[in-house]
């Protein structure tokens, strides 16, 4: 999360918005975190994997995320599967200043 939105193409700044507000809490941090820490790396087809990974239902994408639920095989892209794994770590969607060392 060290990149400051505006710094950021006008695209990357709406996506790391809308990665960070998806309605529920647990969501918001998971994807908002993942989302943060590579936005300004991601190339342009990334971003297109994200765009669509954004449309998908919050309700889904919590459970998915969590374990609840395996993600449907239709929607297990390359980006969905990183953001899988990222949330997958211990710490995932805790803020760095909020994670004790």
């Amino acid at each position: 999360m060290d990149d400051e939105p505006n710094e950021l193409s006008p695209r990357r700044r709406r996506l790391l918005f809308r990665a960070r507000h998806r309605g529920t809490k647990e969501t918001d941090l998971l994807v908002g975190g993942f989302v943060s820490d590579r936005i300004a790396s991601f190339s342009e087809e990334e971003l297109d994997a994200l765009e669509e990974l954004l449309e998908l239902p919050d309700v889904d994408l919590t459970d998915w995320l969590s374990g609840r639920r395996p993600v449907p095989a239709e929607l297990q892209s390359p980006m969905m599967m990183r953001l899988m794994e990222a949330s997958a770590l211990p710490g995932a969607g805790i803020p760095e200043e909020m994670r004790k060392n």
